[in-house]
Order: structure tokens, then C-alpha cells, then sequence
């Protein structure tokens, strides 16, 4: 693929099917499609199906069909990573061949047995056990990405400079897991550069993975792009809304009150009576209106901050372009 955009700027959704989409998956959905619309951009829609232990039956056909009543309008095929197996192995190869990836034999056992310190992420930083070679007889359980100690930084559109040092914060990454699956750091960057991203936006629980997939991206020569970490919506308890937190699978009989509510958390303004209107009127005042200089800066952000909007009953002669 990796065809240049006629507008010059070209953004992705990719979801994994692990479950329904639910009000934070709406959020990131929403803020990529306006910021590439607002930009006469492309939208690109990827299932992030790789880890396919963690695939629930049907999820992924859920998703394609709660984005279609939602309004939402991608451009091209949907690209699955399940159908894209060769060209992590290619890139894999290459790193193999260019000395930058290594065989480990490490069980996760020995891993927190040996650690030092924990990454910034919350695991554990790789110690380094065979980056010099396997330990005799051993054989290779994964693959792994070899770091420099130097810093990777950069400049993220909402959330400011972000830097790390991967070999210490993160150390030695994996790219194949013991389980055989390619991981989602290497499936991530090699797709973004062959379906030729300019643009990535998505939710600021991923602003620590940046780092090393912009590590990957120079390792494997490609260039990398822009980022927007947008806020992440939380519950009660301060969690992350995802199906490890129960978080609701959206409504698709309130898709416009839906899309009201992730604008408004996004720091849009859009009035309250487009929620009794249909998806296309919304998405008509979203792409005339989006600010994104209006979108909160901060993480995260509870949704207890942003109630599902009331509205009232609109008028006669209510005119959606305003």
C-alpha cells in the first residue's frame, strides 16, 4: 500500500476485537475520524486481531457494525493484522539479519526473579540475560528488539514532550512471544508504515508504547508520525473504562446521543439537541465545528465529569450548520 494521501494526511482506528466497543473506544473513534475530516484527510479502519488468544467470537463483525450505525465512514478495505502474518516476519527478519533483534530464552519466572527495577509501563525492565547470547543449553522462547541507552523522544500534539530511555525504562522490548504470536509493538508500527499513516491518533493509555515504536519505526528506516494521545475516559474507581472494567458496550439506539456525549468530553461544544436528532446530523455540526485546540490536554479524565446529555425537545426550525 503506503500510496500518498491527495490530502496529505492520512489516520487509523484500530480496535482490537477483545469485546464490544464501549464509550472510551467512542472517544479515540471519534477524535481520529474528526482530526483527519477537519484536515481533508483519510480515515483508515485496521482490526488489531493479532493476539488472537485475547479474540472474542464475533467481536470484530460487532465492531464494523457499531461504527457503521454510528455513522462513521472509513476509506478503503479494512486491513486485519491476522492477514498480514509475512510482513511481520519480513520485518522481523530484517532485524534479525541487521543484528538488532536477538533469541531469548527467558521465562517470565526468571524475568521477575532477575529484574532490577520496574518499567515505566509497570511490568518489569528486561535485565539484559541473553542480549550477549542463549545460555547453554537453552533454546529461544521469543524474540527480542535490542535498545540503545539513548534517549527517544518527542513531541506529542496534546500531551507535550514526552522522552524515555528505553533501556532503562523499558529495556530489551519483545517483537515474538514465547506463544509464537507476533507482538503488538511490532504488528503496530510495521502496519502503520506500510498503509502509510501520517497521523496517529488515539488514547493516552498508550503514550508509554510510543516510545518504542518510534524506536522500531528507526530501526526498520521508517519515518515516523505525528502523535495525539487524547484523554482517556475512567469510572468511579479511577480505572481505565475497558471489558476488564465492565465498561457498557455502546447503544446503537442512542448513537447520536452517544456521539453527542464523546464530543463534549472532547472538549467540543455541540448542542444538547442533536442527541434526539439521527448520527448524520451530528457528524454535519461535528465536521463544521471540530476544535481541536478545544480537546483537553490532561490523560485521563472521569466520565462522571461528562453525564449523558439532556436535551430537549429541539425546535421547529432547528438548523444543524450553526
Amino acid at each position: 500500500m503506503n500510496r500518498k494521501c491527495p490530502g496529505g494526511y492520512r489516520g487509523r482506528f484500530a480496535p482490537s476485537p477483545t469485546g464490544p466497543l464501549h464509550f472510551g473506544s467512542l472517544v479515540a473513534a471519534v477524535g481520529s475520524y474528526l482530526d483527519a475530516k477537519s484536515q481533508s484527510g483519510e480515515w483508515l479502519l485496521r482490526i488489531e486481531d493479532v493476539d488472537t488468544p485475547r479474540n472474542a467470537p464475533g467481536a470484530a463483525a460487532a465492531i464494523l457494525r457499531t461504527l457503521e450505525n454510528f455513522g462513521f465512514e472509513w476509506d478503503g478495505p479494512v486491513l486485519w493484522q491476522s492477514q498480514r502474518l509475512k510482513a511481520y516476519a519480513a520485518a522481523l527478519d530484517h532485524l534479525r539479519e541487521s543484528g538488532l533483534a536477538y533469541p531469548c530464552a527467558c521465562s517470565r519466572k526468571e524475568i521477575a526473579d532477575s529484574a532490577t527495577h520496574p518499567a515505566i509501563d509497570g511490568g518489569l525492565a528486561y535485565p539484559g540475560t541473553c542480549r550477549a547470547g542463549l545460555p547453554p543449553g537453552r533454546a529461544a522462547r521469543a524474540w527480542r528488539l535490542r535498545v540503545q541507552d539513548e534517549e527517544t523522544a518527542f513531541t506529542d500534539r496534546l500531551q507535550g514532550r514526552q522522552a524515555q530511555r528505553l533501556a532503562r525504562d523499558v529495556g530489551d522490548f519483545v517483537l515474538r512471544r514465547a506463544d509464537g504470536l507476533f507482538a503488538y509493538q511490532l504488528a503496530v508500527v510495521v502496519d502503520d508504515a506500510w498503509q502509510g499513516v501520517t497521523d496517529i491518533v488515539r488514547g493516552a493509555d498508550l503514550l508509554l508504547s510510543t516510545p518504542r515504536q518510534i524506536g522500531l519505526q528507526s530501526c526498520l528506516g521508517y519515518p515516523p508520525p505525528r502523535y495525539a494521545h487524547l484523554p482517556v475516559a475512567t469510572n468511579a474507581a479511577g480505572e481505565k473504562l475497558s471489558k476488564q472494567t465492565r465498561a457498557p458496550a455502546l447503544d446503537e439506539r442512542r448513537a447520536a446521543a452517544e456521539l453527542v456525549r464523546a464530543l463534549s468530553f472532547l472538549g467540543q461544544k455541540p448542542p444538547p439537541e442533536l442527541a434526539l436528532e439521527q448520527p448524520a446530523a451530528v457528524w454535519l455540526w461535528a465536521r463544521r465545528h471540530w476544535d481541536f485546540a478545544a480537546v483537553p490536554r490532561q490523560p485521563f479524565i472521569g466520565l462522571a465529569a461528562c453525564p449523558p446529555p439532556s436535551p430537549h425537545p429541539p425546535p421547529t426550525a432547528f438548523a444543524h450548520s450553526r
